[in-house]
């Protein structure tokens, strides 16, 4: 009888221990739920991300080892192989010099669009209703009746406009506001600066003739005003398109090797990179106290004009560096986005496109994995355990 019951007790029913199995995956299921958002919490603590990334930072350019346990004959092929990733460094600076041209070629072809698009934005012509007729786009497309009135309540604003001063001209604080929409360029503006950039009127790209060492320059047109004698402001940025003989790997197209910018010849009291403090000092002996007037340096926009010179030996001190990185990057941006797309940055548009490029992709990720998760969850034959395990194949041997 004993025996018995000791058997009852050791067996259990089939439907008991699938309960027991349904309550362990419950418990695994919670304990990867907890880690991970243990795990989300980490990676949102920026003394943790910092440390991490300081860690990973010292392991770039560690040698794992791999390629000293390599037999010698085939470090030797793999030096080979090497030898060959630096002639292609050196056909693609080769694709990057006939792109420079490529470049040279269609500014030509631009420049009148430009020219034209300078000509309305300061008021030297005046568009036909032709070329200032905008097709939306469908979903920016309004009702009829809706259109009506807001077309009407135009009207009343404009002749209310009209009756308080006259129709502007051009397109006023055009390049003002394309700098105050853009981070990089609004960063730069100090509340001094705007009176000025009010009177700028267009920014050229200018190529390196052919034949020439690469470059481009950056030349700012501004209408004659109180606050220097020319119209037009330069910066010219100096490029090189061929791999450095000490780390041909490192090539990955042109690079901005230096820049020059140009002296402003600034009117009587305008200089706005420039500022005057007063500072008390006290005699050490008799005890006296005398005021002190001293210039010092303001920060402005126009110091972008003034870039720390680059020396032929020797290197620069971090903070030149920093400031030399930061140009560098503004000047490509000028270049590359704002030139080609001032009316896009004026209006907003591009930074929103700007924006969708970042968002886009991190969204597409979460969807994707949602998806993926659903799928699981919805099939009826998925088992997590099985999951869990990789197939034979995938496993090391």
């Amino acid at each position: 009888m004993a025996d018995l019951d000791n058997k009852d007790q050791t067996e259990m029913d089939p439907a008991d221990m699938e309960d027991v199995e349904e309550v362990e995956e419950e418990e695994t299921g919670e304990d990867n739920s907890k880690a991970r958002q243990l795990t989300m919490q980490m990676m949102q603590n920026p003394q943790i991300l910092a440390a991490l990334q300081e860690r990973l930072d010292g392991l770039v350019g560690s040698p794992s080892g791999y390629m000293e346990s390599l037999p010698k004959v085939v470090k030797r092929r793999v030096n080979a192989l090497k030898n060959l990733q630096v002639k292609c460094a050196h056909i693609e600076a080769k694709f990057y010099e006939e792109v420079h041209e490529l470049e040279r070629k269609y500014a030509a072809l631009y420049q009148p669009l430009f020219d034209k698009r300078s000509d309305i934005v300061r008021a030297a012509y005046e568009p036909t209703d032709e070329e200032c007729e905008w097709k939306q786009d469908e979903e920016e497309e309004l009702t009829v009746s809706k259109q009506e009135e807001m077309k009407e309540k135009a009207k009343v604003e404009e002749e209310k406009k009209d009756e308080e001063k006259e129709d502007p001209k051009g397109i006023p604080e055009f390049w003002l506001t394309v700098f105050k929409n853009v981070d990089l360029l609004s960063e730069m503006l100090q509340e001094h600066d705007e009176p000025i950039l009010k009177h700028l009127q267009d920014i050229k790209v200018k190529f390196s003739d052919a034949g020439q060492p690469m470059s481009f320059t950056l030349e700012f047109h501004f209408e004659p005003n109180d606050f220097f004698t020319q119209t037009v402001l330069t910066k010219t940025y100096k490029m090189r398109s061929e791999p450095d003989e000490s780390d041909p790997f490192s090539f990955d197209g042109p690079e901005i090797m230096g820049c020059t910018g140009c002296t402003i010849d600034w009117s009587k009291g305008k200089n706005v990179t420039l500022k005057t403090i007063k500072k008390k000092q006290k005699h050490k002996g008799r005890g006296t106290v005398r005021t002190v007037t001293k210039t010092v340096p303001n920060d402005s926009f126009f110091n972008f004009f003034s870039p720390p010179e680059v020396p032929e030996a020797g290197e620069l001190d971090e903070d030149s560096e920093a400031v030399l990185a930061a140009d560098f990057e503004i000047g490509h941006f000028i270049r590359e986005r704002i030139v080609p797309r001032a009316v896009l940055y004026f209006t907003g548009e591009a930074i929103e496109d700007d924006d969708d490029d970042y968002d886009e992709e991190g969204e597409e990720a979460d969807d994707e994995e949602g998806e993926e998760e659903a799928d699981e969850e919805n099939d009826p034959d998925y088992e997590p355990k099985k999951d869990a395990n990789p197939p034979e194949e995938c496993k090391q041997q």
